[in-house]
């Protein structure tokens, strides 16, 4: 390394030029500006598109029978739309699942023809949610299962990943539903918008999204002060969310929920589904720590407590202990109409030195509860199971960055097709990580956030001959490649088989 000297500032430079010498040579370094010196930026190039990470979403859409199924349920008698409204639901989601997040978004796709062909524009789009989002939703609904059930089958195994908890354990075969409900904040007055039991203004929506591979199964638009624990609402979504699951793998399903759920008509509901001969349902929901309950954990002997596991490594934790009080709520449970097959829970941790207790506290600890009807683990697992349940907020983030997190009309029936347009986003995301993206790279488990910077906004170059049209890629892009191999992957899915009739 030679020396470093200082140069006198020449001009009206703003920053101090040093000259560093070198065994190799001289060159400068200070100089922040000169990258953009002889830069200039114009908006003139023809044959560049943006948006490449598109190409998959919107393949995916097709090859599993989303789009063509749309547009038959969609079709309307004598109504010859110039833009096919399954086109356009699905155009919609493909934005949404780029990054959009108004309707004026689809634009961007609409600019590039020459890579998408025609698609709606944003005025069409307008008028084609308000009717979609008024438009026979059990027939959608179908759609949406057919598609996921041909998607599904291409999984290896041709059955969706196990949803693990405590290090890997997993009860195989089983399919995990979790409900959640979020708050869209809206500054101004849209359809059914209203006070929320937060302070704040906008709708309330209710999701169910599921564990196993991401996809959300169904979400219900709802007005700002919908309540949190509303049985009928609960039943409703996850009516829909079993419907969306391929009748090949609800043998075993699993709902979890917090204490929202802990409502006579849901757990009746839920232990009712046990009737079939062929299904079995299981639940882990959040229960009350009331006045019964709380005698309970007193008179709880101290042998009874159990090390809690950690729900990530399955190693056992010191701070936190586990105990079923069945038992000792069993007079309470009989005489207020509880399941006889509903086991309770009770969580207690430490609370650490600075920590001010949450709903309240006996002897340093702070007590949560849930309830479940699960007889095949031990209290431990059974715990780490029904912690797990927290990753649902992760899916409602990524879902309030897919759409959810802002509605763009102030029409109820617009913003309820654009939900719609949300959970076909969601799954078309899921969809590319798991068929699309190799099961050992980072991108298989990426968020929306990281695959829409890494791949769906590559841009590339369209080039044509040999009458095919080939879009290239940023040779230097650290993910070009990786996109090239998700399109090839993508493009062998085959068609689903027609349905007669």
């Amino acid at each position: 390394m030679g020396t470093r000297k200082c140069l006198p500032r020449k001009g009206n430079w703003d920053c101090q030029i040093y000259q560093v010498l070198f065994e190799t040579g001289t060159f400068y370094v200070g100089d922040f500006t000169a990258w953009s010196r002889d830069l200039r930026v114009t908006a003139d190039a023809d044959g560049v598109a943006s948006l490449a990470g598109a190409i998959p979403l919107r393949m995916l859409a097709d090859r599993s029978g989303l789009t063509e199924g749309l547009s038959g349920v969609l079709a309307r008698r004598g109504f010859l739309p110039v833009h096919d409204r399954g086109r356009v639901l699905t155009d919609v989601a493909v934005m949404i699942a780029c990054g959009g997040r108004d309707i004026v978004d689809v634009e961007a796709l609409r600019a590039q023809e020459a890579v998408f062909g025609p698609v709606a524009s944003d005025t069409t789009v307008l008028r084609a949610l308000g009717e979609i989002g008024q438009n026979r939703p059990a027939a959608i609904a179908r759609v949406r299962a057919a598609a996921r059930a041909h998607m599904w089958a291409l999984l290896p195994g041709g059955r969706p990943p196990e949803s693990t908890f405590a290090g890997g354990v997993s009860q195989p075969g089983t399919v995990v539903l979790r409900i959640d409900g979020s708050l869209v904040i809206s500054h101004s007055k849209k359809d059914r918008s209203a006070g929320t039991f937060k302070g704040s203004f906008g709708h309330h929506p209710l999701g169910c999204w599921i564990d196993n591979t991401t996809e959300l199964a169904a979400l219900m638009l709802r007005s700002g002060n919908a309540g949190s624990n509303t049985a009928t609402d609960l039943i409703a979504v996850l009516a829909d969310a079993i419907g969306q699951v391929p009748k090949a793998h609800r043998a075993k399903l699993l709902v979890t929920s917090d204490a929202a759920g802990a409502s006579h008509g849901l757990i009746d509901w839920l232990t009712n589904q046990n009737h079939a001969a062929d299904r079995r349902v299981d639940y882990s929901v959040g229960f009350d720590v009331d006045a019964d309950v709380r005698a309970a954990i007193r008179t709880t002997r101290a042998d009874c407590w159990i090390p809690a596991l950690d729900n990530t490594t399955g190693a056992v934790r010191d701070d936190m202990d586990v105990a079923e009080i069945t038992a000792l709520l069993r007079d309470r449970l009989d005489r207020t109409g509880w399941p006889k097959s509903m086991r309770v829970f009770v969580r207690r941790r430490r609370l650490a030195p600075d920590e001010k207790p949450a709903l309240f506290h006996i002897r340093g600890y702070k007590y949560t509860a849930f309830v479940t009807n699960t007889t095949t683990l031990t209290v431990q697992l059974l715990d780490a199971r029904h912690r797990a349940h927290a990753r649902v907020e992760d899916d409602v983030r990524t879902t309030k960055d897919t759409g959810l997190g802002h509605l763009p009309s102030k029409a109820w029936a617009v913003n309820n097709a654009w939900c719609l347009a949300t959970t076909i986003a969601v799954d078309l995301l899921a969809w590319l990580r798991l068929l699309g993206c190799d099961t050992l790279s980072a991108l298989s488990k990426a968020e929306p956030k990281t695959l829409r910077y890494r791949i769906l906004t590559i841009p590339g170059r369209l080039v044509r001959g040999q009458r095919l049209r080939t879009l290239r890629l940023p040779r230097r892009w650290p993910w070009s490649s990786a996109l090239v191999q998700i399109v090839n992957k993508i493009r062998r899915i085959p068609l689903p088989t027609p349905r007669p009739g």
